[in-house]
């Protein structure tokens, strides 16, 4: 089966009509891509293991590893944890992105978000990937970590440069930069944990100090909370307003009614899920879909085909803000479920509702074309007019 990573759409359509499992070469991993599969497998964490959630694409070479290795790096991460280790890497995530503490973050957000679109409203034209989407994220999580904000450029940098050394294919000499990049991210944050002291605080960053770096794996937990955070909530920026603006009743429809902006956000995230789908690997021998799979078998569950499942959503390949609410698995479900998921949709709320109010005009110039990743799928550029 043919796999478009710029469009795994058809792909997942065929897989979701099969019988069973489909099993698909450039992924090396069984496709799981119908609603109540998936579900079936995210509740049952101890059959189907997150070790391999984020295997990479590409193995950077002995060059690049030799940079990486300066900086020791440690494990588990949130995303590749079971059982205990996982519950212990997450509650303080859980604790540090709670409701009250997003909330109290939500006056920084509208300001900073209003600050950047006043930044370009008198252009007339934007590329709204680079002058917003990529930046309003790293500053918000730069904040609820205490991150001096001259320092989050470079940190965000770091991140992308992380995932760009596993998913993209590169030259020696990039690879090397890349991993520099890394590198100068972690000595970053492992000074910014330092310089708290016996006192860490009782923000994100403090709680992540107590609950983690006992163990010895704090510095791998904050590269990853900033690129699962960042890049996701990027995206779900991006696809919200590549959307709205693709189908221009709809972007009128929620100038006219604001209102409408929470429904927006999720109808996004069901349409165009940020995060395409995570691995698992089973601990034993499993059934699913009424095919078996042997332990050790890989599959890839495809979060993005859940969301145009017909069996779970009506009309499921079109965009409608209106539609009633539905439960959607764009930011997973059990134990795996996002513990930043209320930040992203904050983020996206607040971004729409800045945009519809001062740039109610806004136009999309075309063609626009997506990112060929599934761990963030985006718009790799989103040129506006006004």
């Amino acid at each position: 089966m043919d796999f478009d990573r710029r469009d795994p759409y058809p792909c997942y359509a065929r897989a979701r009509a099969a019988d069973g499992l489909t099993f698909v070469p450039e992924l090396d991993a069984w496709l799981v891509a119908r609603d109540a599969d998936v579900r079936a497998v995210l509740r049952d964490p101890e059959t189907f293991s997150s070790a391999n959630a984020l295997r990479p694409d590409v193995v950077p070479g002995p060059e690049a590893v030799a940079v990486l290795g300066s900086v020791p790096s440690g494990r588990p991460v949130v995303l590749t944890a079971d059982g205990d280790e996982h519950r212990r890497v997450r509650e303080p995530l859980t604790r540090g992105l709670s409701p009250k503490r997003v909330a109290a973050a939500v006056p920084f957000i509208t300001g900073r978000a209003a600050a950047l679109v006043a930044g370009f409203a008198a252009d007339r034209r934007v590329e709204l990937m680079g002058r917003y989407a990529r930046v309003l994220p790293g500053e918000v999580l730069g904040h609820l970590l205490g991150l001096d904000p001259a320092e989050v450029p470079a940190i965000v940098e770091g991140s992308y440069r992380s995932e760009d050394l596993v998913f993209r294919p590169m030259p020696v000499a990039e690879q090397v930069a890349a991993a520099r990049a890394v590198v100068g991210m972690k000595r970053t944050l492992d000074a910014h944990v330092r310089a708290r002291g016996a006192e860490p605080g009782d923000d994100l960053c403090g709680e992540m100090v107590r609950a983690i770096e006992p163990h010895g794996t704090l510095l791998s937990n904050l590269q990853n909370l900033l690129l699962a955070g960042h890049s996701t909530t990027t995206a779900l920026i991006g696809n919200a307003v590549l959307h709205l603006l693709r189908r221009r009743d709809q972007w009128e429809l929620l100038c006219e009614r604001p209102e409408l902006i929470p429904a927006a956000v999720e109808e996004t995230a069901r349409y165009e899920a940020s995060i395409q789908g995570f691995r698992r690997v089973t601990t034993r021998p499993v059934t699913l879909a009424g095919t078996d799979l042997p332990e050790g078998a890989a599959v890839f569950l495809a979060f993005g085909a859940t969301g145009r499942d017909a069996a779970a959503h009506d009309r499921p390949d079109e965009f409608d803000i209106t539609r009633p609410p539905a439960r959607h698995l764009a930011f997973g479900h059990g134990v795996h479920a996002c513990p930043g998921a209320h930040l992203a949709r904050e983020q996206a709320r607040i971004a729409l509702e800045t945009l519809t109010r001062e740039l109610p005009d806004l136009r999309l110039e075309e063609p626009v074309e997506m990112l060929p990743n599934l761990i963030h799928r985006s718009p790799a550029e989103l040129v506006l007019t006004w």
